[in-house]
């Protein structure tokens, strides 16, 4: 039992140095090194920026988003690799949804946790894209990495299992990326929606708003367990 507690606290400690915090949905990488750069846009990754084109690489007024996603195998859905950077004194976040105006929007938050100096945290919601309400959820998130400098926050997280439909036997990348920034003061404030890219499909990296949402989408994202 003692040994048991000692571990416990340093698990616990090594979260407080590293300046994370998360639930057993979500896993942090060994390095909290975060490289992001649109150099690769529209050849390797699909970016969502405001103001259009803008680069991250030392522009703090570049609210920005980058998507990879891997090759989608039915019934599992595909994997997200995405990078978001911008300046916050609370939070910035990336949200996907298959239809922005009704449905629900997944939501991935990265802030800087005031209350702990300013530490980087992460954070999981589903927000009802009809009435904005933003609800704590469990969404499996992997390989997360986070630094805050000054106002500047930057992240990088994988997304396993992703489908913008609900039957598992097809598969759908087509998603509207949604970008923005929030307050953060020990409680996630409301999203405020910078940008919404219209749909995308993610799978493409020259993707542009003219591609439509299936017939019959729910609006609804749904990761696949």
């Amino acid at each position: 039992m003692e040994r048991g507690l000692i571990l416990l606290v340093a698990a616990l400690m090594a979260y407080a140095a590293l300046g994370v915090q998360g639930t057993a949905h979500l896993s942090f990488a060994n390095n909290t090194q975060v490289n992001i750069t649109r150099a690769v846009c529209r050849a390797s990754t699909l970016c969502v920026e405001t103001p259009v084109d803008c680069d991250p690489t030392g522009n703090n007024s570049c609210l920005f988003a980058s998507v990879v996603a891997s090759i989608p195998v039915a019934p599992n859905g595909t994997k997200l690799s995405i990078q978001l950077s911008g300046a916050s004194e609370g939070y910035i976040a990336l949200g996907l949804t298959a239809k922005a105006s009704v449905g629900t929007t997944m939501l991935f938050i990265c802030a800087q946790n005031s209350s702990n100096n300013g530490t980087f945290l992460f954070q999981t919601l589903q927000r009802n894209n009809t009435d904005a309400v933003l609800t704590p959820t469990e969404t499996i998130v992997t390989e997360i990495r986070g630094t805050v400098k000054g106002n500047v926050i930057q992240c990088e997280f994988n997304v396993p299992n992703v489908n913008a439909t609900r039957t598992r036997t097809s598969l759908d990348t087509t998603f509207s990326i949604l970008i923005g920034t929030g307050t953060f003061n020990g409680t996630v404030g409301p999203f405020n929606i910078s940008r919404d890219s219209g749909p995308l499909n993610l799978a493409d990296p020259t993707s542009s708003a003219t591609t439509t949402a299936p017939t019959g989408s729910s609006g609804a994202v749904h990761p696949q367990g």
